[in-house]
């Protein structure tokens, strides 16, 4: 018979009952394996997919009450039925304490055992793919999607996961392109607050108006084009976690608003008369330094210690290039998936041109240049061809690097680099070096850039 319904497992040291109820269930469609001790129960809920238990009382090792308890200890998502030959209220109610989901007598009919079961089976099954759920959502964007073993990274991920179950403030640091909103999505992942909404927000991405009715909301009339009152995302962000990345680049007016909403948790929308309560953690992110800019007078030093409570620095990648490989077979695998090409890894003179560069935009530029490897492969491995224009001279063919030294070597890469930024727009690569593009053509034919 195939099995459509879920699995149970009846714990009875009563052969002939606990054979009899098996092969009742077994006829409703469920798949029922048995044990007649707790111990042998135990040892079968360690090997098999278990979805409900029924469970005798009097066991010859354990008490069927105190082995629910062990069960719901280990198997949270498994629903447990208690039986036993004479109930009493107290026994019920401890039962239901230890996390049964419910307490019936033997001998009641079948009719009472079968949608009991079906009840629990159903919240079995449910609470099974929630778990499932939550542990995919774990994975994209928790912990685990941080890669790196490199002791620089070992210990920014060992800090972010002590503070994590708290709500205190965190200040992540570190360069441009080093993870700061795959830290902090992986922080809110792992707090209490991780059912409720994470926020992310770049504080350099907005005008100082715009910047503040999006944090904070405004009403309706309060300014032109206010047809209507708008939430702000301090407040589509409650009970969860708002990230304000680039946080150096805020307003110093909007810097004494958001002092407000750590010291009080509360706001006044633009137009508003009255304050808005929340309930957010906070956490922020910037590659400037703060201290600099305290002093410089551009960041108010009361917030700057009230967001630095907690303060982790982000890596650079050329500070932990043994991860280098493995960020890049990851990368690898996910654009591969991503356009359905079978690429099975890389070339090793692919691997020592990615780990001599100095990689100036970090992780973020790493999987940009790992997308577009891929997306121009058309065999089964990336090699060095793939690279863009800067890879070319990172490693000169004895296998020495470039000097750092040699200008003509130096201006060259630097063309290269802003090619490849303005995707080979010449036009705008002569604007953004601020030299006619007659003069960028007579360089791009002396590199052999053409």
């Amino acid at each position: 018979m195939s099995i459509s319904k879920g699995r149970l497992l009846i714990i009875d040291d009563e052969d002939r009952l606990r054979q009899l109820l098996a092969r009742i269930l077994q006829l409703e469609g469920y798949g029922v394996i048995e044990a007649a001790t707790a111990k042998d129960g135990l040892r079968r809920l360690a090997h098999d997919v278990v979805d409900v238990v029924i469970s005798d009382v009097k066991l010859p090792d354990i008490n069927g009450i105190e082995l629910t308890k062990t069960i719901k200890a280990n198997y949270p998502a498994i629903e447990i039925i208690v039986l036993t030959a004479y109930g009493t209220i107290g026994d019920g109610v401890t039962a239901i304490k230890n996390g049964a989901f419910d307490y019936i007598t033997k001998g009641d009919d079948n009719e009472k055992i079968i949608p009991l079961v079906s009840k629990a089976m159903d919240k079995a099954i449910l609470q099974r793919r929630v778990l499932e759920l939550e542990n995919k959502l774990n994975l994209k964007f928790g912990f685990e999607r941080i890669i790196g073993t490199s002791p620089s990274i070992a210990a920014a991920i060992k800090l972010a996961q002590r503070v994590a179950g708290t709500d205190t403030t965190v200040l992540l640091l570190g360069e441009t392109g080093t993870g700061k909103e795959v830290f902090a999505e992986a922080i809110h992942q792992a707090s209490p607050r991780s059912a409720k909404t994470f926020v992310a927000i770049n504080c350099s991405a907005f005008s100082k108006e715009l910047l503040e009715s999006e944090l904070f909301g405004h009403k309706a009339g309060s300014f032109t084009g206010a047809v209507k009152d708008k939430k702000g995302l301090f407040e589509e962000a409650n009970g969860g976690t708002i990230f304000l990345d680039e946080i150096g680049e805020l307003d110093h007016d909007l810097q004494a608003k958001l002092l407000r909403v750590l010291e009080s948790q509360q706001f006044i929308k633009i137009g508003d008369t009255k304050t808005t309560q929340v309930s957010v953690r906070i956490l922020a992110a910037t590659n400037r330094d703060l201290h600099e800019e305290v002093a410089k007078g551009n960041f108010r030093s009361d917030l700057f210690y009230r967001l630095s409570v907690f303060q982790i620095i982000l890596p650079a990648i050329r500070d932990r290039k043994k991860d280098i490989g493995p960020l890049t077979k990851n990368f690898v695998q996910y654009f591969a998936t991503k356009v359905n090409k079978q690429i099975t890894g890389f070339t090793d003179d692919f691997l020592q041109k990615l780990e001599a560069y100095n990689w100036p935009g970090n992780v973020r530029e790493l999987k940009n240049v790992i997308e577009r490897a891929v997306i121009l492969c058309d065999g089964n491995e990336l090699d060095a061809s793939l690279l863009p224009y800067e890879f070319e001279t990172v490693i000169a063919k004895t296998g020495n690097p470039v000097s750092a030294f040699d200008i003509s070597s130096v201006e060259k890469l630097h063309i290269q680099r802003v090619l490849n930024h303005t995707n080979g727009n010449r036009a705008e690569a002569a604007r953004l070096l601020n030299i006619g593009i007659a003069t960028l053509y007579r360089k791009l034919k002396e590199y052999g850039l053409e």
